[in-house]
């Protein structure tokens, strides 16, 4: 859900890792002993890339590869009345999450602005101590989100942050193949469906999920067993350790969006595309925070939209070049790059309304120049997760 700073350009990233001291994942001599390339995110070290951001990319959409993304916010929730809680702070059905079943969230401001995107499930089998909801957040967001969350609680809620978990994806078409070779049981889920298993001793919560559009995995592991949990992994043929570059470059072909890029306190989940998030029940019943302008733009539509970009030529848009419909400027990427399954750049962007049709003509300003683009049918790459056992 978020992007490295190699392929953002964002100052206010940088900003904070001159002040801040970076931590160190609990994978870091880890990645260091395999020759990672490492950079400051989200207040951490992590691995940018270990052969080449486009060889991991090729691998990653062909075999199977293992990201790191144990920066980002692990959480558990229990107590009396935390569904109801919970249905305040997020616009999606809480109370209809089954056992073992998971969904992509939000959490919004008073004024239906995007503070983040998440991932919410409902435990079973007594994992993280009986818990009863799990959530993963941002990195670089998760000690506001934390923040924000215990203002708007009530005090019978109790929100543990799992620190001493650390997370893994395994993310490519052969990942199912890969894990089920260590844990057998793993093959029977489907996407968004999550369980608790044991490798070793080792207790694993471990979702079918991912941010690839590949289908994966995302496996909570304590961080005391993460690196003899990657050393297995990758052992195996179908597996190779992944950074963040070419995490970045198959979220993008994906059509998924990165919070703090794409999604930000200012744009509005109806333009993001993202109403799929709000179930029914919770449009017509409301409640949660933010509601109003959800509403409002279901009835009368968003100011502006986030769009899919193809770009003539071989020329990549960055984040912040300005999109143009004729002489008039009408919106921004916001991510951007090329693309390696596409086999040309790619681009995603925020427009006004009447320029977001699918095959609107527009052109992005590069380096001083106009160069042709058309909005693009999202995802550029076919999203390929396992449905159906």
């Amino acid at each position: 859900m978020e992007r490295p700073p190699l392929m953002s350009g964002n100052d206010d990233i940088a900003h904070i890792e001159e002040e801040l001291p970076l931590q160190n994942l609990p994978l870091d001599g880890w990645h260091r002993a395999r020759g990672a390339r490492m950079v400051g995110f989200a207040g951490y070290h992590m691995p940018i890339q270990y052969e080449g951001i486009m060889a991991e990319h090729v691998w990653t959409r062909e075999h199977a590869g293992l990201f790191d993304v144990s920066h980002m916010g692990q959480l558990g929730f229990s107590g009396e009345g935390v569904d109801d809680a919970l249905e305040i702070l997020l616009p999606s059905d809480i109370k209809g999450l089954k056992p073992f079943r998971q969904r992509y969230s939000m959490l919004l401001d008073e004024e239906g602005g995007i503070l983040d995107d998440l991932m919410v499930s409902r435990l079973g089998d007594g994992a993280f101590g009986g818990a009863d909801i799990y959530m993963v957040v941002n990195g670089a967001t998760k000690y506001d989100d934390m923040g924000w969350m215990i203002e708007h609680l009530p005090d019978e809620v109790v929100m543990n942050h799992m620190d001493e978990q650390a997370l893994l994806a395994l993310q490519g078409p052969e990942a199912g193949e890969a894990l089920a070779t260590l844990i057998p049981e793993t093959a029977d889920l489907i996407f968004m469906q999550s369980g608790l298993f044991t490798w070793r001793g080792v207790p694993l919560w471990i979702s079918r999920s991912g941010y690839t559009g590949e289908d994966g995995f995302e496996i909570s592991v304590p961080a005391a067993d993460a690196a003899l949990l990657a050393d297995a992994l990758c052992a195996l043929p179908q597996v190779k350790p992944i950074g963040l570059g070419a995490r970045d470059s198959l979220r993008l072909e994906a059509g998924l969006p990165l919070y703090g890029h794409d999604l930000t306190p200012a744009v509005s989940t109806i333009g993001a595309d993202l109403g799929f998030a709000i179930q029914k029940r919770r449009r017509e019943e409301g409640g949660f925070i933010g509601h109003a302008r959800v509403m409002k733009e279901l009835a009368d539509g968003p100011g502006s939209k986030r769009v899919g970009l193809r770009i003539q030529g071989r020329l990549p848009a960055r984040e912040g070049a300005p999109i143009f419909a004729g002489g008039a400027r009408v919106g921004e990427v916001t991510s951007g790059g090329f693309a390696p399954t596409v086999g040309a750049p790619i681009a995603m962007g925020w427009v006004s309304l009447p320029h977001s049709a699918i095959g609107a003509a527009l052109e992005i300003e590069v380096r001083g120049k106009r160069i042709a683009a058309e909005v693009a049918q999202m995802p550029f790459v076919p999203h390929r997760y396992r449905r159906k056992a």
